[in-house]
């Protein structure tokens, strides 16, 4: 990432972030004109999303980490390894990259460039599945980082994949996401006004995600047979 300025690595992150939306929305609009069942129309969902996001974290994440999630970008501050300063742009680009990716999907099915939705999508259970979300999110970056950097874009795809189908929220797990997907009246879509709810379900649980992996990430010393046999050495 030092090799590229800040203009570039947000360019990264708002383009990141719009071709993940314009595929979340594309690809539920696109079940909804095919099917009327809503587990395959969810299927259709889930794959391309996905999918992408192994193509999306790949491509860009040598640019800008590949964040593409305020939530992310907040744990990796929290980390310090992105300045406070850096990350609100982050969080900015996100935000917008994400609303650009939704009219892009609403102007390839030629549907009203925004169309706030009227998805319900409310509750404890609800809120409690997005924490869980975020917080699986959290912990597959952060260890796959740590262990197998090389596959973190499967990784990551391969998580939210999964988090589609074992959440009763269908894993959002992004605030970018949800703002982006509050424009749309379509599969995806959900209610502006429960938006507050999911964001601070999200950032709780990706807290509750970095906390956790800290303490279990942190370097201990050792005390296996080889490492006594070296103390005694």
């Amino acid at each position: 990432m030092d090799a590229f300025d800040l203009s570039r690595r947000l360019a990264a992150e708002a383009l990141g972030t719009g071709i993940l939306v314009a595929t979340v929305v594309g690809s539920g609009i696109m079940a909804e004109t095919l099917t009327k069942d809503v587990a395959l129309a969810l299927l259709c969902n889930t794959l391309p999303t996905g999918a992408i996001l192994v193509v999306l974290i790949t491509v860009l994440g040598p640019i800008s980490g590949a964040h593409f999630n305020p939530a992310v970008t907040l744990v990796f501050t929290g980390k310090r390894e992105l300045p406070v300063n850096e990350a609100a742009f982050y969080v900015i680009a996100q935000i917008g990259g994400g609303a650009i990716g939704t009219l892009v999907a609403h102007l390839m099915f030629a549907h009203p460039l925004i169309d706030l939705s009227m998805k319900v999508r409310t509750g404890g259970a609800q809120w409690f599945a997005e924490a869980v979300a975020a917080f699986g999110l959290v912990v597959t970056i952060l260890a796959g980082i740590r262990f197998q950097r090389a596959a973190v874009p499967w990784l990551v795809g391969l998580y939210i994949t999964a988090a589609y189908w074992f959440t009763a929220s269908t894993s959002f797990a992004n605030p970018a996401v949800a703002i982006a997907r509050s424009l749309t009246n379509t599969f995806s879509g959900i209610r502006p006004a429960d938006l507050p709810g999911f964001i601070v379900a999200e950032l709780c649980g990706a807290f509750a995600g970095m906390l956790l992996m800290n303490w279990l990430l942190g370097r201990h010393e050792v005390r296996g047979p080889v490492a006594i046999a070296e103390t005694h050495s």
